[in-house]
């Protein structure tokens, strides 16, 4: 099963940005590791990360087109993008990946307009949320 991993808007700055909320592993290190239990649940996992909302909407028709799965972290587009929630609905089978709880923390980041979207959300689990959603897809196989 071919997985796109797809970390939107400021998820390229892991380690840095805030690592009380989103922890000292970076983008690259999140994404070697993620290949690697991929291949390990016996999926074919790449991971992308993107500032660009057009870009993310790009990947999301790909994996449309390519019957490939998808986990998503659209980061704060999770709160406003209607165009990357047109792009989900397109894609058969999405996990939702929050790194934190939102609901814990600012207001503004308590309505989550892709969720409705997707087959699951994980969130408040730190970088293993991923870990889940890849179990999650494995499974389904």
């Amino acid at each position: 099963m071919k997985v796109l991993v797809l970390n939107g808007v400021n998820l390229g700055r892991l380690g840095q940005r805030q690592p009380e909320v989103y922890g000292a592993t970076t983008h690259a290190q999140l994404a070697e590791h993620l290949v690697g239990t991929g291949r390990g649940l016996g999926l074919d996992v790449e991971v992308r990360q993107t500032d660009s909302e057009a870009e993310m909407v790009g990947w999301l028709h790909e994996a449309a087109s390519s019957g490939a799965a998808v986990v998503i972290n659209p980061g704060a587009w999770s709160h406003y993008s209607y165009a990357i929630a047109d792009a989900v609905v397109q894609v058969e089978t999405v996990v939702e990946v929050h790194i934190s709880n939102v609901h814990a923390r600012e207001e503004w980041r308590h309505r989550l307009i892709i969720s409705p979207y997707v087959i699951g959300t994980i969130m408040g689990l730190g970088l293993g949320g991923y870990d889940l959603a890849l179990a999650h897809l494995a499974s389904l196989r």
